[in-house]
């Protein structure tokens, strides 16, 4: 009997795994769309290289892997993050990071330090206060007292990074918040890993912030993103620019806010008074080729506003797209850089004002 029943399963199983085998091998049609949920948002993946089922599986696993490490280092949601480990060490005491960790934390100091604190990840306190964090609570303007003794608490000087050593520490019970960096890094990452697969044209898009490599037909076509029009009841471009080998982040005020008595607060919060902006700078794109930096660049000019924003963007030379209110209207702006990376001729297609 047992042989007779080797006799049936043996074919069986080789006409299984020939099947599989058929499968994983089977090209897909270009472009090839990965995408799913992270962060509290979306990420898309898209590849234009020729890829059959079993590589396209393969990219898939490392892609949500590399996702997973960098939620379970930074995230804030997460009781057993390595950096809610970070935020309820003792304060003054070193603590052993990793690389990924030092190097936002790195980051964030360095933008912190050139915009006077404009950015600043110790305002985690701060964005808890006014509902826009991982405390669940109402959406309401917080008291004058609360709100005056988070904002003692906090500042660039209250974190202490040495990346050489690998280290860093709270100086003051600051709550450390990477939202406005971490989602960049990951999009690097992940283009990183895509790289290293061998794929040579990819748009990687996590929750809008977005890195490209090579053109989108694998040629000579490049890229083409929307940049939102401020408009809080509908989605629409306004202007659309083509990408190569570069990444942009975008920072605006028109999706994330609360209404109370008629006002509206954004989540977009200045460090250095505590409050939402209020100024007429509705979003900030900036195109860099590391998206950390580029998302950690836009929170700091939004915060900052239009006029002080492009100031610090010429004398960083970065490559910024401003859109600026005008009662119901808007302008947009973009720096010399953005001229110098994207060219006069597109510069003057999309009708913008460069402000030198």
């Amino acid at each position: 009997m047992m042989s007779s029943l080797r006799s049936w399963f043996g074919p069986l199983i080789l006409a299984a795994l020939l099947v599989s085998c058929s499968e994983s091998d089977r090209p897909l049609e270009s472009p090839v769309r990965l995408e799913g949920a992270i962060f509290g948002t979306f990420y898309q993946v898209t590849m234009v290289d020729s890829l059959t089922v079993g590589e396209v599986r393969d990219l898939e696993e490392g892609i949500e892997s590399v996702l997973e490490d960098v939620d379970a280092s930074m995230s804030t949601y997460r009781d057993d993050s390595e950096l809610s480990d970070f935020n309820s060490a003792p304060v003054g005491e070193w603590q052993p990071l990793t690389d990924e960790l030092i190097e936002v934390l790195a980051i964030s100091e360095a933008v912190a330090e050139a915009s006077d604190g404009a950015f600043d990840v110790t305002v985690g306190g701060l964005v808890n206060l006014w509902s826009f964090g991982p405390e669940a609570r109402p959406r309401e303007v917080p008291d004058e007292t609360t709100l005056r003794e988070r904002l003692a608490e906090i500042g660039p000087d209250s974190l202490e990074v040495e990346p050489e050593r690998q280290r860093a520490r709270r100086v003051r019970d600051v709550f450390v918040d990477l939202s406005a960096v971490a989602k960049g890094y990951a999009t690097d990452r992940v283009a990183e890993y895509l790289a290293s697969e061998g794929i040579e044209h990819y748009l990687v898009n996590l929750g809008g912030d977005l890195k490209v490599a090579g053109w989108r037909d694998g040629e000579a076509e490049p890229w083409r993103i929307g940049i939102e029009a401020p408009l809080d009841d509908r989605q629409e471009a306004t202007h659309v620019v083509p990408l190569h080998d570069i990444s942009v982040a975008t920072s605006g005020d028109y999706r994330n806010f609360f209404e109370e008595n008629g006002q509206r607060y954004s989540h977009t919060l200045d460090p250095r008074s505590g409050r939402p902006i209020t100024h007429g700078l509705a979003s900030v794109t900036v195109a860099h080729p590391s998206n950390a930096w580029a998302d950690a660049w836009a929170t700091a000019l939004s915060v900052l506003g239009e006029e002080e924003g492009m100031a610090l963007a010429r004398r960083e030379a970065l490559a910024v797209l401003m859109l600026v209110r005008r009662g119901d209207a808007w302008e947009s702006w973009v720096s010399p850089a953005f001229v110098e990376t994207f060219g006069e001729e597109r510069v003057e297609e999309l009708g913008v004002e460069v402000r030198r």
